[in-house]
């Protein structure tokens, strides 16, 4: 069996998360917990930092990558948006090149947690624990 090539780059990446939500009768876009634009930064000994956001928000990043097969990545968003803090823990793994494939990006695909309780922009509390899954995909430069 050939070596594993990994497609990981540092750099922007646009993210896309979602509930983990077992039925198939669920609209899609009831399901989106976020967009954004994701910068990691790979430094010294694999330490990770960069940022995650959107329009009028960012967390800083600072986490590590671990070259395994397949490389994983596991990060901690933190930042205050409109005058709370917000804390997501994020645990992600760089797909594979896949043989025979055809124009294939790199890409990470992983799970993201809410660790602290915020204020949404619907006016509720949106609770700490709450699990999701994210993809996020290399940008051109």
């Amino acid at each position: 069996m050939s070596e594993k090539k990994h497609l990981f780059k540092d750099g922007t990446w646009a993210y896309r998360s979602f509930y983990n939500d077992p039925k198939l009768s669920t609209p899609l876009d009831k399901l989106e917990l976020g967009t954004a634009e994701l910068v990691i930064d790979i430094g010294d000994e694999g330490r990770i930092s960069g940022k995650i956001g959107g329009q009028g928000w960012h967390l800083e990043l600072d986490g590590y990558k671990d070259d395994g097969n397949p490389s994983t990545l596991k990060f901690r968003g933190k930042g205050e948006v409109s005058g709370h803090p917000w804390i997501y823990d994020y645990l992600c793994y760089t797909v594979p090149h896949i043989e025979d494939g055809k124009d294939q990006v790199p890409a990470l695909v992983g799970a993201v947690t809410r660790v602290i309780p915020h204020p949404g922009s619907d006016g509720t509390i949106h609770p700490a624990g709450v699990v999701g899954s994210f993809y996020a995909v290399l940008q051109a430069r």
